[in-house]
């Protein structure tokens, strides 16, 4: 885009975008987590917050509670659907650049089918809610990839799409453990220069 472009331009580009709202972009698969919970990544989690509850840390007072073992903390859980960044053999920064991004990652918007190509991304908004608690020994993923609202709009920082996508938290014992909804922001950043 260049500073010339008129707002009808670039936001005609985000229309397909638009027209989508409703569609699932993931068809229903599971993006899995790229660890189970366990026992230990819990106790690291709650350390540094001093989160001090019997639920999080010991496994007989969860079970006289009625759960299988230790439970995450709900403020834990989107952590463990993340699938892994890396992997052995990959290369994840090809760039050495301050500002170097990865060249991939599970929560940007590269793999966009359609409208404009973006090169900024950031997260808004998380909004989850819970049908259960997750146990020590799960692994938990995301169901689907659901464009729920793609609001074009420019800011001090580039001309974009504010965008919600809802997925379902799963578990691989079966069930649905909550449902996720995340706001993001991808733009084209300003140039120096161009209107901020």
């Amino acid at each position: 885009m260049t500073a010339t472009e008129t707002e009808t331009e670039w936001k005609a580009a985000w229309q397909p975008v638009v027209d989508a709202v409703g569609r699932d972009f993931a068809d229903g698969e599971i993006t899995w987590g790229g660890d189970p919970v366990e026992r230990g990544a819990i106790r690291r989690y709650l350390e540094p917050l001093e989160f001090d509850c019997a639920l999080h840390t010991d496994p007989e007072v969860a079970r006289a509670a009625g759960f299988e073992d230790v439970t995450m903390p709900y403020t834990g859980v989107i952590a463990w659907t993340i699938p892994a960044a890396w992997r052995p053999g990959e290369t994840l920064f090809d760039s050495a650049d301050r500002d170097a991004q990865p060249v991939h990652t599970a929560i940007n918007n590269a793999d966009m089918p359609i409208g404009p190509k973006t090169t900024g991304f950031f997260g808004t908004d998380i909004e989850v809610d819970f049908h259960r608690e997750v146990v020590a020994g799960e692994r938990i993923g995301r169901r689907g990839r659901r464009l729920v609202a793609c609001t074009p709009k420019e800011t001090g920082v580039g001309r974009g799409a504010f965008m919600t996508w809802e997925s379902e938290i799963v578990s691989d014992r079966g069930d649905v453990v909550g449902l996720i909804r995340i706001g993001t922001y991808a733009y084209v950043p300003h140039q120096k220069g161009e209107q901020s």
